[in-house]
């Protein structure tokens, strides 16, 4: 984006007072940043990675949060095809950790086979990178 010189830098009570006047967001931006400053809409937002579980998944742990991992791990590894595939059921069984192991090498972390913390950002973020999920296309 190219700024001029002149432009006004938004803040957080100049912004407010332009809303309390009736600007509209758009009109905010505008106000600040020119006039060809627009807003895009998309009709659908999906494939945004959701926050950790909020405990290691591990053999023996079920549900949509394993699921999910088992599809960001599947899609990683069209790109990283040393990353085994597995079967996306929600159970993570000994494929499930051998392929998390095996992500976990590949990427640089502690190859236990757990989805801690640190694993489960690192598979999201890989994930986003492969899937270009977060480009406007």
């Amino acid at each position: 984006m190219y700024f001029h010189s002149n432009v006004k830098w938004m803040t957080q009570w100049g912004s407010k007072y332009l809303s309390d006047q009736g600007y509209s967001a758009i009109e905010i931006l505008r106000y600040y940043y020119g006039s060809n400053m627009y807003i895009n809409t998309a009709q659908e937002i999906s494939g945004i990675p959701a926050s950790w579980p909020g405990s290691n998944l591990t053999i023996g742990s079920t549900g949509s949060k394993v699921r999910q991992m088992q599809e960001q791990l599947n899609r990683i590894a069209r790109n990283y095809p040393a990353i085994p595939t597995i079967t996306v059921d929600g159970i993570f069984g000994s494929a499930t950790q051998n392929a998390v192991r095996k992500f976990q090498s590949v990427f640089g972390l502690p190859a236990n086979g757990i989805v801690d913390f640190r694993t489960w950002y690192k598979i999201s973020e890989i994930y986003v990178a492969v899937s270009r999920i977060a480009e406007l296309t």
